[in-house]
């Protein structure tokens, strides 16, 4: 049960990124003519192409970089090659540090979401993009939490 648990997490999970990444992660009406649907690939590129240099490896190191980092370790440990006896890797635990920081793209969409909706110039609803990234990150979380139950705890 444990590991067929650990594969769905770690397969809809790494699917579920790629979507998140790709489709739009929410709808910017302005002045009901202007009418903007970016992903989280366009929002570092066009910050990357405005000069927000460090704003664009900032978001794109935490929402794009560590999340694939963290899913390929955790992808290694699920199948052993990382782990030595049973007790989880040095990367396993520093990449669980920096998944506390996992769902800080949820939490700005959100900002920016209430923010254009309480502005009055512009309305904002989410889109499938958002839903995706939050459940990636969720599955991941709970892939991590799987193998480290499953881990020996480190001898003393």
């Amino acid at each position: 049960m444990f590991v067929w648990l650990l594969a769905f997490f770690l397969m809809s999970g790494a699917l579920s990124f790629a979507a998140g990444i790709l489709l739009p992660l929410l709808v910017l009406e302005k002045l009901y003519f202007f009418t903007e649907t970016p992903s989280l690939l366009q929002i570092v590129t066009g910050l990357w192409q405005n000069g927000d240099g460090f704003l664009a490896v900032l978001v794109g190191a935490f929402s794009l970089i560590f999340p694939v980092a963290k899913l390929f370790v955790l992808f290694l440990e699920a199948i052993g090659q990382y782990s030595r006896n049973g007790q989880a890797s040095t990367a396993f635990r520093h990449i669980s540090m920096v998944g506390r920081w996992s769902m800080m793209d949820v939490l700005l969409v959100a900002i920016v979401i209430f923010a254009a909706k309480t502005s009055g110039f512009a309305t904002a609803t989410t889109q499938p993009g958002l839903w995706f990234y939050a459940y990636a990150v969720l599955a991941s979380a709970a892939s991590a939490a799987l193998i480290k139950r499953s881990a020996k705890p480190a001898s003393t």
